[in-house]
């Protein structure tokens, strides 16, 4: 382990000692004051609707050993009550972590997986973060904590580990350009380009310029992407043989392509070439998004030198995190399915494809709106719409100001009787509870906001 004095904090962040010992070891980091170990180092970070530095003597009084703030102007009094701790005071407490978490990241000589794209993160962090720590001592980014805040506190949970799997988010340009500057990232994934936050940002395109921003923390980083993108695959046309590239696919030729692939309920298989066989992989999801998941882990494994048994292992060993097809099963045989942590166009597709091997049983979807789609919500919600009936749902309940427009073209392909829509959530348990039968297989599906997981946790209870 690496250790991070707070004289290397008071370096890198240009800070200034109010009081304490220098040469104090900061192992551990926090921002939340409820959460507080003994012995964490405290940086309290502004947010739109309170100030953490306001919060430093709940640090300090719940067992942190130093804090990190702005803004504070400190009493004698102050200095006297708290003597024995050490408070640092910084000109942005924001700056300051970016500035810890760059020096902390410089202390690590390791790989460095990053994982970006439109969807399918979170999963895909998950899935090589379970492949990688089949011979790694593996960090992990922790949920979807892939912000300006989450990925810099991720990295100062750095100590004795031996590869870093982070996961990047955005909304806007420059803030992939941002979390890059800090993780300095030497293998770098785009999963796919799709319409997310195309509200925020324009075009497809500009979505791809965004996420391609991961670039620009590394010095010639292993770039791998899906080749079945339709942006990812004519940027790899334009850049073939100027950057080390791999890619993974189904429909296009790539360096590592899924044959023979088997779609169940819950599961899936398919045989790709590795280590110089074809070998039968399995996934213990279902759905044939994380059979691309699975294509990227694999590439991931072999650029780190892993041996096929325990890439393999890794695969089938996955966990997703929470919320993300969740499937629950009911005492009447009912399936519900909880994906409801996020949607775009894309997720909703491919959680209403899985939804749609479930040959053997009615398909209930409850939808809600997507969000951050600006100008393209009214299109993007009819196309989920088509979605809808071109998978063989069998029900449909939608809620939401945009959710309307998925009901409404799906009037007309399915019996008018099964389509449902509300204006509030509230009714939605009601129905379901009226309309589903023992056997039946129910998804939730919408962005965070709309909150429908604790609808398919009510269900579950």
């Amino acid at each position: 382990m690496k250790n991070l004095m707070v004289k290397d904090i008071l370096r890198e962040t240009k800070g200034e000692l109010i009081i304490g010992d220098e040469n104090l070891i900061c192992q551990t980091f926090s921002k939340d004051t409820r959460q507080i170990q003994k012995g964490d180092c405290y940086i309290g970070i502004k947010g739109e609707t309170f100030d953490g530095s306001s919060f430093w003597k709940q640090a300090l009084e719940n067992g942190a050993s130093c804090v990190i703030v702005e803004n504070i102007n400190f009493t004698e009094q102050n200095k006297k009550e708290w003597k024995g701790k050490t408070i640092i005071k910084v000109e942005n407490t924001l700056e300051a972590l970016y500035g810890i978490a760059r020096y902390k990241r410089s202390l690590y000589n390791i790989p460095v997986v990053a994982i970006t794209g439109s969807v399918g993160k979170t999963s895909t962090k998950d899935m090589v973060a379970s492949v990688v720590s089949q011979k790694y001592k593996t960090l992990r980014t922790l949920g979807n904590n892939n912000n300006n805040i989450g990925l810099p506190f991720t990295i100062l949970r750095m100590q004795d580990e031996e590869v870093m799997v982070l996961e990047m988010g955005m909304n806007h340009l420059g803030e992939i350009s941002l979390l890059t500057s800090i993780a300095k990232p030497t293998i770098c994934i785009i999963t796919n380009i799709g319409t997310s936050h195309i509200g925020n940002l324009g075009s497809r395109e500009n979505i791809l310029k965004a996420k391609l921003e991961i670039l620009e923390g590394c010095k010639n980083p292993t770039i791998i992407i899906n080749q079945d993108n339709d942006l990812l695959h004519k940027w790899q046309e334009e850049n073939k043989g100027k950057r080390n590239i791999k890619t993974y696919g189904i429909q296009k030729k790539s360096d590592l392509n899924a044959e023979q692939i088997v779609l169940k309920e819950a599961s899936s298989q398919f045989t790709c070439y590795l280590d110089g066989k074809t070998q039968t992989i399995q996934v213990p999801i279902g759905g044939e998004h994380f059979i691309l998941n699975s294509l990227c882990a694999i590439l991931v494994g072999k650029e780190l030198g892993m041996e096929a048994e325990k890439i393999m292992k890794g695969i089938e060993s996955f966990e997703l995190t929470k919320n993300r097809m969740d499937i629950t099963e009911l005492e009447n045989g009912s399936k519900i399915i909880n994906d409801a942590y996020n949607a775009s166009f894309e997720s909703m597709s491919a959680s209403l494809k899985a939804l749609s091997e479930f040959k053997n049983n009615r398909k209930i979807a409850v939808l809600g709106d997507m969000f951050e789609l600006g100008e393209f919500a009214k299109e993007l919600h009819e196309k989920v719409g088509q979605e809808v009936y071109k998978n063989g749902i069998d029900i449909l309940i939608c809620s939401g100001e945009n959710a309307r427009y998925i009901a409404e073209n799906a009037k007309g392909k399915m019996k008018e009787e099964n389509i449902y829509y509300f204006e509030n959530k509230e009714e939605i348990i009601k129905t379901i509870k009226k309309v589903t039968k023992p056997g039946d297989v129910i998804l939730f599906k919408a962005s965070n906001g709309m909150k429908f997981y604790e609808l398919a946790e009510e269900l579950t209870k």
